[in-house]
Parts: structure tokens; sequence; C-alpha cells
């Protein structure tokens, strides 16, 4: 009998147009909110095809898997249950990948926001450290945050028994990762890396100074692990001992230093640099709740890269927020009232939830390793990658860590009446943390109850644990019940940073407070317009009118208490408006630092991971001030801190030595006879319909030349289009006349080389392409070939499309916070315009573009 097979209907897939316009819709005019959400999180696969149309589509997919996951347990929620508490953003948010992976069947990918490798018995070989720089690269590929430690790394100068004879020291192998993490990308972005060291290793004053040279590490963060024997040492005056291995009774090598020398040294890096951030390493340890199970591979060795998850080699952890702001009842009143009942009840689900996203994540894991199996390469080629995810699989099952986090912690105190930053402010703020730390960790006990706890729960090991005695101190039935059941994860709680979340809530970002409540933009309008309003005339004669952009939730506050939010307001008008309202004085450039940081010491004590927080500073600050803030950042409880001091990312520093004077204005040094050889990266780009190509030499990842020209898809001009890297080989033809080669290895590992660039592109190109390579080669700094570039004034629209083209391609290579001097906004006519990961941002009104 002849059974007619069930008819399959393709998925309906969106346009940009349609998914940016139906979201815009969603977000009620929040263009940035929609553009972000189409980008980063709309479900797509690898041809570009859109498969959900607004964040409902995306909510009702993450809502089905979680349910299909709740059946596996007693008392399951239900899909519906599931989407009323994810929907809108309003409650419980999914952060980054839980929110693009979750049901998507498009990639093969983690779910986990970040993870720590490191090697087993610390070993500093060369293949112990190959091995972590591939290991990273595996994980950066599949979307993940990485962070891992140098601390085993022997110092410069030691002996070593291979052909070298001494080590070449931490430096040179920062510069290894760091450069592994620029060549990934993950759908558009670079990898993240975390890189620590302890202040005990001979080489840590080497390792802070690494970031300091023009170029260096650039694809990392580096953060120092500081013990209090050197924080009290800096109070007292005293020396300190550095050992090799590090903490030794037994060291190989130890030298005694001056503690305050090397501490000002941390504190003008961080001020002139905003890194090296700083992890108050014995805090982290001592009240660390994992670390009760050091002893079976639960030591904490470094953190994420954001440094809000401190973790064992080859744990991961996955990042969800609670929206605090939506728990105000009657916000913006004088009724304003937090609802603790139904706060609690959410805390409970979301921690459920948190549990079934790491079942789901064991799932993705076997996704990638059947991947693994499935490719063609040789078993011994296959061995690190495969490895790796065993055991991260192993440390996901046996732990069962989870990040619970909030976001707009700062609206829900304005929507309570309560100033930021105020004692009421801290007091409230830690109820709220100490509340979400009882009620996710009584979720927790009860789902051990129901699910079984943690593979390797014991109650004596945590019997002394800090964190452990405030929860009993707290809640004694909780702490028994945890004693008769179990607990169903290793640890729980976060602080994370909430940046593109906090967009799609609509809130303010983490724990911080408000950036700006209002703030002006401008638009250019054409005089002749029917009810054109311009509010003035530029040099040039363009018109422009003025409009006030509200923060979300200011614009609620003016609502609700009877202010309009049409009206064309006068920046007197503006202040008075900020002045009656609850943000008055509770911006991030109001709130007090030191303030800031007792805030951050007494909510970290609710918080068994640790807290994301940058300390933004103005430009005019000293570097006492920034020392105060370390000190105080330890002495509160603290187990890290980031300073940001405004414009200190913008230039480029080229010196270690403090008393140079360090300028924007710096040439590059570059050797003016061309190497034979340069590393190259390959840019593809589109102008109007034309498809280009540039190839850029580079030495120390800085542009030394540039050749662009139309691409030919028919046969994939020169390099197929997966090929990002190569070498530009300078040879000779057979008549003398010199030629550049591109070469580049293909899948099967195989060399491939493309002779002659020069005859392969048009003439004309090639010739302004070798000028434009003269200036980068004899040292002028990118941001200033651009504007050249941009002012060249050429006849053929063909060549001005090439212009454009090698404009936009060196861009990329411009360091962020640069300031473009001789631009404009064309949104608000401001000149205040800074390169942004090669986009041209405006500082003013926020506007950006890439051309």
């Amino acid at each position: 009998m002849h059974v007619k097979a069930p008819s399959t209907t393709p998925p309906k897939t969106y346009t940009q147009d349609e998914a940016f316009n139906a979201s815009l819709e969603y977000f009620k005019g929040d263009d940035l909110a929609a553009r972000v959400w189409v980008n980063k999180y709309a479900l797509k696969d690898s041809d570009g095809n859109i498969y959900e149309k607004t964040p409902n589509d995306m909510h009702r997919r993450i809502a089905k898997e979680i349910a299909r996951i709740e059946k596996r347990y007693p008392n399951p929620m239900n899909e519906d249950e599931v989407f009323d508490l994810i929907k809108d953003f309003k409650y419980i948010v999914p952060q980054g990948s839980p929110m693009a992976g979750i049901g998507n069947k498009y990639q093969v990918g983690s779910l986990s926001n970040c993870f720590v490798i490191g090697n087993p018995g610390n070993s500093d070989s060369y293949g112990g450290i190959m091995k972590i720089d591939q290991e990273q690269v595996q994980l950066m590929k599949r979307r993940g945050g990485v962070g891992h430690d140098l601390s085993h790394i022997r110092p410069k100068g030691s002996p070593v028994k291979n052909s070298a004879l001494t080590s070449t020291g931490i430096v040179p192998f920062m510069e290894r990762y760091s450069n592994s993490t620029r060549e990934v990308a993950q759908d558009g972005r670079r990898g993240a890396l975390m890189l620590s060291v302890s202040i005990n290793h001979p080489d840590s004053e080497n390792f802070i100074d690494a970031k300091m040279e023009q170029g260096k590490v650039t694809g990392a963060n580096v953060s120092v692990r500081i013990d209090d024997s050197f924080m009290k040492a800096v109070k007292e005056g005293s020396n300190y001992t550095q050992k090799y291995p590090i903490f030794s009774e037994n060291p190989k090598y130890s030298k005694t230093i001056e503690a305050n020398k090397l501490w000002k040294k941390i504190v003008h890096n961080a001020w002139k640099s905003a890194e090296p951030g700083i992890l108050f390493w014995d805090t982290i340890i001592n009240e660390s709740v994992p670390d009760c199970y050091a002893d079976l591979g639960y030591q904490t060795v470094s953190t994420n890269p954001c440094g809000e998850i401190p973790l064992c080699p080859y744990d991961s952890c996955r990042l969800l927020a609670i929206n605090l702001f939506s728990y105000v009842d009657k916000p913006f009143t004088d009724k304003a009232k937090f609802n603790f009942k139904l706060f609690k009840k959410h805390i409970a689900a979301a921690q459920r939830i948190m549990d079934d996203i790491i079942d789901l994540e064991l799932e993705k894991v076997d996704a990638i390793l059947a991947k693994i199996d499935a490719d063609p390469e040789g078993d011994e080629v296959k061995a690190v990658e495969r490895n790796l995810w065993l055991n991260i699989q192993k440390k996901a099952e046996e732990g069962r860590r989870t990040g619970i986090g909030i976001t707009a912690e700062g609206d829900m105190l304005a929507a309570l009446g309560i100033k930021y930053g105020s004692k009421k402010g801290v007091d409230f703020s830690v109820k709220i943390h100490k509340t979400i730390a009882l009620e996710a960790y009584r979720a927790s006990v009860y789902a051990a109850k129901e699910r079984g706890a943690f593979g390797i729960f014991d109650s004596e090991r945590e019997k002394d644990n800090p964190f452990i005695l405030r929860l009993k101190e707290a809640d004694e039935k909780l702490y028994y019940d945890m004693l008769e059941y179990g607990r169903r994860n290793i640890a729980l709680l976060t602080i994370a940073p909430t940046g593109t979340t906090s967009l799609m809530t609509q809130t303010t970002s983490g724990i911080e407070p408000v950036f700006l409540p209002v703030y002006k933009r401008r638009r250019k309008v054409n005089p002749g317009d029917k009810d054109a309003r311009v509010d003035f005339v530029d040099e040039v004669g363009d018109s422009w009118e003025e409009y006030v952009v509200f923060h979300h939730r200011f614009k609620e506050w003016m609502e609700v208490n009877g202010h309009e939010t049409n009206k064309n307001y006068s920046q007197e008008e503006l202040n008075e408006l900020v002045a009656q309202s609850p943000y008055h004085q509770a911006t991030s450039n109001d709130v007090d630092w030191l303030s800031k940081v007792r805030m951050q010491g007494a909510v970290q004590k609710w918080v068994d991971h640790s807290i994301s927080v940058t300390i933004n500073l103005p430009n005019d600050v000293d570097e006492e001030l920034v020392g105060k803030l370390y000190l105080e950042a330890w002495q509160a409880g603290c187990k890290g801190v980031t300073v940001y001091r405004d414009g200190s990312r913008s230039g480029v520093l080229i010196s270690n030595d403090e008393k140079k004077e360090e300028s924007n204005e710096s040439l590059i040094s570059f050797p003016t006879k061309r190497p034979e050889v340069l590393e190259a990266d390959v840019v593809r780009f589109q102008n109007n319909k034309e498809k280009w190509i540039a190839f850029i030499g580079l030495i120390d990842d800085k542009p030394y030349e540039i050749f662009t020209g139309l691409a030919d898809d028919e046969d994939g001009i020169l390099i197929p289009r997966w090929a990002t890297k190569g070498l530009i080989i300078k040879n000779r033809n057979e008549d003398g006349v010199s030629r550049y080669d591109f070469q580049y290895q293909n899948k099967r590992g195989y060399k491939t080389t493309i002779e002659g660039l020069s005859h392969k592109f048009d003439p004309e190109y090639w010739n302004y392409a070798k000028l434009i390579s003269s200036t980068l080669r004899h040292g002028m700094p990118i941001e200033k070939a651009v504007e050249l570039i941009n002012s060249l004034q050429l006849d053929s629209e063909s060549i001005n499309t090439w212009k454009n083209g090698v404009a936009r391609a060196l861009k990329r290579y411009v360091a962020d916070g640069t300031l473009a001097r001789k631009q404009k906004c064309d949104n608000c006519n401001s000149s205040q315009l800074i390169y942004q990961e090669g986009c041209l941002t405006c500082k003013d009104c926020g506007s950006s573009k890439c051309g």
C-alpha cells in the first residue's frame, strides 16, 4: 500500500525591513532596540534568512524549549506559563547566548556566556600553552567569552630545557592569546578574552605594563589577582615577596619588591588606560562556595572577560537577568511600592528556568561533540577540541552552575522615589539582593528535593563558608532544608553587564545608575518642507531642528506627573524638569564614586559570584583618586573593580616611560623598507550593488599597505569567501618588475598562492593604493589617513566608489574612542565624532554610521 509522505512546509522567512518595521512597532518606535534585536537575536541561518518577525516569536521559541525540559521533572511549568514570564522583556530575560541559542537549529553553538580554561597541574610547557590557545579559539567560535590565568608560566629568564635555554616570560604569550582572539569572528564580532596573573608572580609588573605599548595585547582584557598580603603591604608601606611557583613554600625563584612602587604603577596604568582591572583574590576564594570543592576540580583560577563570574577550569555559566523596574507598583507616584511577593515568586521561577537551561546546554554540547565526530579531520586533529567539550560537559552536569542577575536597578530606585547612591538607596539595594540570594537558594534546595542535588554536594565541606553562614543567619529553615535535601546548583548568582539587554528592557543597565535622563539630538531639515521647524542655520547654510530624547523611564515619570512629552522644551525647562525628578543628582556623573564602591561591597555580600561594575570618572581626576577607590573597594569587600576615566582610551599610548610626554599625535614607527612578507587581512564590502575586496598588509596589527578593487563573484576572485587571513609576498617578475602575491591556506591545510595582485585590479586603483600605502608606512595615523582619503577630489564615479571602499576598510583599524576631527554629524551637526569599532559615532546625539 502506498503511503503519501506528509507535506513539509518550509518555515516562513522575513526580510530585514519586515522584521525591523514589525520590531519597531513592538518597541513603540525605539529604533535602537529594534535594530539590536533584529541584528543580534532574531533567529536566522547562515545565509541571512530571518525566521522571526518580532521578539514575541523569539520568546515563544524559548518558552517551547523550556517547557519541553520542564516535562522531565515533577510539577512542570507549561509553555504559556514560561512565555508569560519572559515576554516583552518585562520580568525574566535570558541574556545573550541563551536568548540567541535556545531552540536555534541553524547553528551548532553553546548556550554559555562565560568559560574559563586551564591545564591540569598548571603545565607551562609549550604543549600546554598551545593547548590553551587552541581551546580558547574553539570556545570563541561557539560564541563564548573566555578567561584564563597565566600565573603558572615561569618568569622571564628562567632556565628551560630546550634550545632557547631561558624562558621568554608571560608577555609573549599574552600577545599570542590576544592575536588568536582577534582572529575569531562570532556572528560579526570578535571573541572576548580575559587574561589574569597573580601579583605574587615575578613577571606581574611586565604583565601590568604589557598593554601600555601601542598595539599590544589589543584582543584581551587584563586583570591582576591581588592578595590581602600585598594590600596590607601597600597600606603599611612595606615590602612584598614575589615567588615562582606563586605562594610556594619552596620557590624556584623569589624577589622582594616595594609594594607601593608596584601599586603606583597599577594605579597609573588604570588611570591612563582603564587597565589593568583588579581582582581581590583572597576575597574571591574565601567567599567562593565552589572552592569548598577545590580538590575535586572546582578551584577558581580566573574570571570571564567582564569579571562577574570567577570560575574553575572548564566550568561555564549561563546568564539571566530579572528586570527590577517591573516589580514597582504605581511607579513614580507617592504610592509606589515594591512588590516583594511577586518578586519572590519570579526569583524561584527564574532559578528553575536557569536549571532547565543547563539541560538545554548539555544537549547543545552533545550536538557539538557529534559535529566534531562527524568532521572529516583525523582523530589526532580533533582531540583537543573533543576533550575540551567533554571537560565542559562534565562540569556543567556535575556542578550545574547558574548566573541569575538583574537589570534596571537605577530605574527601580527612581520609580520608588529613592536617590541612587544615598544611604537609603544602598540599604534598599542590599535588601533586594539579599532577597534574590535567599529565594534563589531556596528554589535550588527545592529543585534538589524534586530533581536531585548537584553531583558532589557535601554540606560538611560548605559549613564554614562565609556566604553560606550569612544564608544560615538570615534564614535558618533554608539552611537546615539545604542540609536535608542538598542544593541543585553549586553556585547561583551574579550581576553581569546588561548592555543590549537593557536596550530591550528600555531601562538602566545592570546595577548602574541612569547615564542621562534627557538629552538633545538634531536632525537636518529642508526649510521648504511643510510644518518644518528650523531652530538654527549652520555656517554652511544647512537648517537644523533640535529635538529632545528622554530616557524611557524618565519619560514615564513625566507622563505620570502630568508633564508634556511632546513639548519643545528650552534647556532651562529641561534642567528644571530633571531637578523635580527622582533622577536629579543620581546620574552616572553625579553619584559619589566612593559611595558607589561601598554600595558594590555591601551588595557583594549577597552575590555568590561577582559583580561587573565600572567606576566612571571625569577626565580631570588625578591618579590619587583611583588609588583611593581601589583601596576602598578592597576594604568594602568588593571582589573586583575597574575604573574608566573619560577619554583614557582615546589616544595611542606609545611609551612606558612616565617622564615622556605622551601624545595622540605621535606617529607610528614602521620600517620604511617594505618587508618581503606581510601578514594580511582580507576585507569584503559592498558599495551600492558592487562587491569589493581589500587586502590589508599588517605590521603589529596596524595597516601598512592596502590594495582594493572589484571582486569577481563568478570565480570567487582571488580567494574564496571563507579565507580572511593570509600573507602578501613581494616578488619580482622575470623582467625584474615588482609584483605582490597573496598566499592563504585552504581548508585541507595546503598553501595556495595568487600571483600578481597588481594585475587583478584596475591600474588607476593600484596607483592610488601605492600612494595611500606610502602614507601609512611612513607613520601617518590611520584616522588621519582616512581623513586624507575622504578629502580626495576625484572625477570618476568608479574611482570615488573605490576611494570610499578604502576609507571604509581602514576605519576598522582606528582605535575605539579616536576623534574624527574634520567631520560633522549628519544628524546633529556636532563635531564630536569618535570611532567605535570602525563606525563613526556622535558623542552628542549617539547616532552612528558606517561608510
